[in-house]
């Protein structure tokens, strides 16, 4: 009955606003409340997590909620007129402090295994670096090089000026340079910064690293359906920080060594 209550609250949250006029593209829609659909794993558990802990939650405030109305209901003026005097219970105290133990060990035991997921790093196939300059982003895929200068494949991602968008584009969000990753393999990302505190968070990918200058953070990806991705710098990095998007293209393999070529040929 409780996961009915759960799926039945979830509803009304993204009532209008879970369907996208953009299915391909993944972003945050006006006044939206709920997650965006995952495409990685970590995501897929940290959703599954959030419903766990939105049942006890919801057990929780309907009893504190129906023990309010009780109290207020039974001990008033009116209905107690010579009310009892008593200092503590021990049962009672007792059970107020084993009962919400239980609880949070309830909540923190599944939490491991997120938390561990989250930190591990299996064999990446491609690793990609990210660097953060207010107010844009850099890109670099260090496993490729070019023949003549033997140099990595780099480029720079800047925010598409409203007037310059193309159709469907969406404001805020499109770059001219996009992030190209291959589906159904494990990636590294490593995170840092040229200036100042920035942020790289994709929101469909559970993804949100803090780049700092001078230190090198890292986040493994494992992307599982094609699609544009978006997110922002999640930092507050000077005052263009909210003009710095994050977009990801997600390819299949063949797709994406047929992109490294040509950019790598360019």
């Amino acid at each position: 009955m409780l996961i009915y209550v759960i799926n039945f609250y979830m509803f009304l949250l993204g009532f209008g606003i879970l369907s996208s006029k953009h299915s391909f593209m993944e972003s945050a829609e006006p006044w939206q409340v709920t997650f965006q659909e995952p495409a990685t794993p970590i995501m897929e558990g940290i959703i599954s997590f959030h419903n766990d802990i939105m049942g006890y939650l919801v057990v929780v405030g309907l009893f504190v909620m129906w023990l309010l109305i009780r109290c207020l209901s039974f001990y008033n003026e009116k209905t107690n007129v010579n009310p009892i005097m008593f200092t503590h219970s021990t049962l009672l105290e007792v059970v107020w402090t084993i009962v919400p133990a239980f609880i949070l060990m309830a909540i923190a035991v599944p939490s491991f295994a997120l938390l561990y997921s989250m930190d591990e790093m299996i064999d990446p196939a491609v690793t990609l670096k990210v660097v953060g300059h207010q107010w844009y982003w850099s890109y670099e895929y260090s496993d490729y090089s070019t023949l003549e200068g033997g140099e990595s494949l780099n480029f720079d991602s800047y925010m598409i000026q409203e007037e310059d968008l193309p159709n469907a584009g969406l404001r805020l969000l499109e770059v001219d340079n996009r992030v190209v990753l291959p589906l159904q393999t494990h990636i590294r990302v490593l995170v840092t910064a040229a200036d100042v505190l920035h942020s790289w968070s994709v929101p469909s990918f559970g993804v949100k690293v803090d780049a700092c200058p001078g230190r090198l953070n890292q986040v493994a990806l494992f992307i599982k359906r094609k699609g544009y991705f978006y997110g922002q710098c999640s930092e507050i990095c000077g005052v263009n920080h909210g003009f710095m998007p994050i977009s990801v293209e997600a390819v299949n393999l063949q797709s994406y060594i047929t992109w490294v070529a040509n950019k790598l040929a360019d």
